[in-house]
């Protein structure tokens, strides 16, 4: 079915539905997945997946929502999301103003994936694959992982938007396990790049090589001694951690519905130096390969830039039409959802400390010890509070990076961490492989930043 018999079957809906309000979004996705575990393939498959999902809300009431997957049952459809709208008591639901919008953005892909045999993408993966085994003689087990997705999107409301879009997106990720005697160490390098083809994965035999150094290294590098030292974050793991510590705060629907968090969050609050700035922005990069970029979110709001810092003081918060409204505050194109069995949610698109203007060798240059931790290997955050292991590190000796070293875990209080923020670096990077879970969605999106020096930060270890 072509994007004008979609549009004619939603505007049609629409039309004949009774509520105050009704939103339907079609989906189409093509999807590929390979895996190799070791010197076996594992996974190997392309699927095809419709749906649609419809929103609805009562007259002096909430949302009501359905999903289906056969498009002849759209317009039963709005009338059941309608029923359970009228079904659930729930305070009157207010929609910030937003001009309709009229968008077409069909993706400029120099080698479709589509297109490539699924014989070549597993060639590829076997390739990198044997390349991390060969690299290095510990390397005891191997995972190559290769996923893509063209995700169709055919979205309108009643007020007017008719929105087509259409976003692809790759994941490579090559993860070696390092072995000597009971010890096991592993390493992992990925990439998630949208708005490209093919192309974009092609030629990556580094990243597996780097995979299966690291784990290596990894063998050889002592635990950390436990203490409070100066930490110099790498852009990977600066950007994880203002993503996962911070961004989640700035996510409106956790402020309104959280008391402790609106007193945390309160407009004009410092939360560290004026060398600290942060936004969340749908927009950067329009034609790059950032995860989080598109023109408009899933309730047809055009994405934009927001500070969320600025000067260390908080000024921005991130906002779906319904957040917006409570708050008072101007809607930001962060209402995303994973596909058409879910609701969209107050999400974050691409979030990132912003340069500053210190080189990283005058960062480190006066630590006489210190840790320099890089990348992220998972963590969990607590309101104010969080807690993250770095892939890697290594300390710091009179200025100078020095030996390697491992299990380095960061905690400490949010709010405390920013204020000891002492320099931010002027080498931005964008790292453009993370996934987002929330409520049960996980969504691709973008985090960046430079070098950033956090004073004073517990680190946990032997």
């Amino acid at each position: 079915m072509d994007g004008n018999e979609y549009r004619h079957r939603i505007e049609e809906a629409l039309k004949k539905s009774a509520a105050r309000y009704t939103e339907i979004r079609l989906e189409e996705t093509v999807a590929t997945r390979v895996i190799y575990r070791g010197q076996r393939l594992e996974t190997a498959q392309e699927t095809l997946d419709r749906g649609g999902f419809v929103r609805c809300l009562a007259s002096n009431g909430g949302w009501g929502t359905a999903t289906f997957n056969d498009l002849a049952q759209l317009e039963r459809k709005v009338k059941e999301a309608l029923a359970c709208a009228d079904a659930i008591p729930a305070a009157r639901v207010e929609l910030a103003e937003v001009a309709p919008a009229i968008h077409m953005s069909p993706p400029q892909l120099e080698e479709d994936f589509r297109l490539v045999p699924l014989r070549e993408k597993v060639a590829l993966l076997k390739e990198l694959n044997e390349t991390m085994l060969a690299e290095e003689e510990s390397i005891g087990s191997t995972r190559a992982i290769y996923q893509d997705r063209l995700q169709s999107v055919y979205y309108g409301n009643s007020q007017g938007t008719w929105i087509v879009e259409e976003r692809p997106l790759i994941d490579l990720y090559c993860i070696a396990e390092a072995v000597r005697g009971n010890d096991v160490q592993s390493a992992s390098e990925a990439v998630t790049t949208a708005n490209r083809g093919f192309e974009a994965v092609r030629g990556r035999t580094d990243m597996a090589k780097v995979a299966a150094r690291r784990a290596r290294e990894q063998l050889d590098a002592p635990a950390v001694k436990g203490g409070c030292y100066p930490v110099i974050l790498n852009p990977s793991l600066a950007g994880v951690f203002v993503h996962e510590a911070f961004g989640h705060l700035s996510e409106s629907d956790f402020v309104f519905e959280n008391e402790e968090a609106q007193k945390s969050m309160r407009m004009g609050r410092r939360f560290g130096r004026d060398l600290l700035n942060i936004a969340d922005s749908g927009v950067e990069e329009p034609d790059g390969d950032l995860p989080g970029t598109h023109r408009y979110d899933d309730e047809g709001v055009p994405m934009t830039r927001t500070q969320l810092v600025k000067d260390g003081v908080l000024v921005g918060r991130l906002h779906s039409r319904e957040t917006a409204h409570k708050l008072k505050e101007q809607p930001t194109g962060n209402a995303r959802a994973q596909d058409y069995n879910h609701a969209p949610l107050v999400r974050m698109r691409n979030t990132f400390i912003e340069a500053g203007q210190t080189s990283f060798e005058d960062m480190i240059s006066d630590v006489k010890l210190g840790v320099y931790a890089l990348k992220s290997r998972g963590g969990q955050t607590c309101l104010g509070n969080f807690s993250f292991s770095s892939a890697y590190a290594y300390m710091i000796r009179d200025g100078k990076v020095a030996e390697p070293v491992r299990d380095v875990i960061l905690a400490g209080n949010l709010f405390e961490t920013l204020q000891n923020v002492t320099a931010v670096g002027d080498d931005f990077h964008w790292d453009n492989s993370g996934r987002c879970g929330k409520e049960g969605q996980s969504m691709p999106v973008g985090m960046g930043s430079p070098h950033v020096r956090i004073e004073n930060v517990v680190i946990g270890g032997q």
